[in-house]
């Protein structure tokens, strides 16, 4: 009876790492495919329009990863200076630009008689 219980462990044993090997398999080619066909151009794009914000030219406004804002003066092969607003120009290496620095417009104010209609009451 010990011998026939050990022999059918022995053939399911057998069969099933047959089938594992099928869905390891499965499994690898699954998400090599997610890889290829989504992941990685998702991040070549990201990488591309993170290097594309980052590029500045002369004369243009620039925010550094540690928040300084300045005014982009010279460009030397490692380095980028930067003159901020009290006159200090500082020198960064180029990744440590952030951002090109955009100001946001100003919002109207609400309170302007011409959209305010409370004192109309005539």
């Amino acid at each position: 009876m010990l011998y026939a219980v050990q022999m059918l462990f022995a053939t399911t044993a057998k069969k099933s790492s047959g089938l594992s090997s099928v869905v390891l398999l499965f499994i690898v080619i699954v998400y090599g495919g997610l890889y290829f066909f989504y992941i990685r151009p998702r991040s070549q794009r990201n990488k591309a329009k993170r290097l594309n914000t980052r590029k500045v030219e002369l004369g243009e406004r620039a925010q550094t990863i540690g928040g300084f804002v300045g005014t982009v003066v010279k460009m030397d092969d490692g380095l980028i200076t930067l003159r901020g607003a009290s006159g200090a120009e500082l020198d960064f290496v180029p990744t440590a630009i952030a951002r090109k620095y955009d100001p946001p417009a100003p919002v109207p104010d609400a309170t302007d008689d011409e959209h305010h209609e409370e004192g109309d009451s005539k």
